[in-house]
């Protein structure tokens, strides 16, 4: 499970016990900037991962680490697909996070709420 968090326009996302040794992560720093957006999506277990380096994948038990699928790089720790979370990315190493959280809606409503905007 991971605890994503806001501060000083920088996405924090602390991945919890022992999904760190299956993810081979800790934490990610996101600035703001590079987040367009996020969604609750359960059924994006369901879809195909791609090639894990390094990781873990036990389907229907985790999805934790780097998965390269079509050109593009995907961090995933996900344990229960109802709780998980989709942060889309531009301009950084993945291009997407998947991540299993606490409260998937208020995560994804923080998160579009501190996203800088452009008119």
């Amino acid at each position: 499970m991971a605890d994503v968090r806001i501060s000083d326009g920088t996405l924090i996302v602390e991945i919890e016990g022992l999904d760190k040794l299956w993810a081979l992560k800790s934490r990610l720093e996101i600035p703001l900037g590079n987040v367009r957006g996020a969604t609750v999506d359960p059924g994006i277990v369901k879809e195909p991962k791609g090639l894990r380096a390094p990781g873990a994948h036990i389907p229907g038990v985790i999805t934790a680490g780097t998965f390269h699928i079509d050109g593009e790089r995907v961090f995933w720790d996900v344990r229960d697909p109802a709780r998980a979370v989709v942060i889309e990315l531009a301009d950084e190493r993945y291009a997407r996070l998947v991540v299993q959280v606490d409260d998937p809606r208020d995560t994804v409503t923080r998160i579009e709420q501190a996203i800088p905007r452009t008119v």
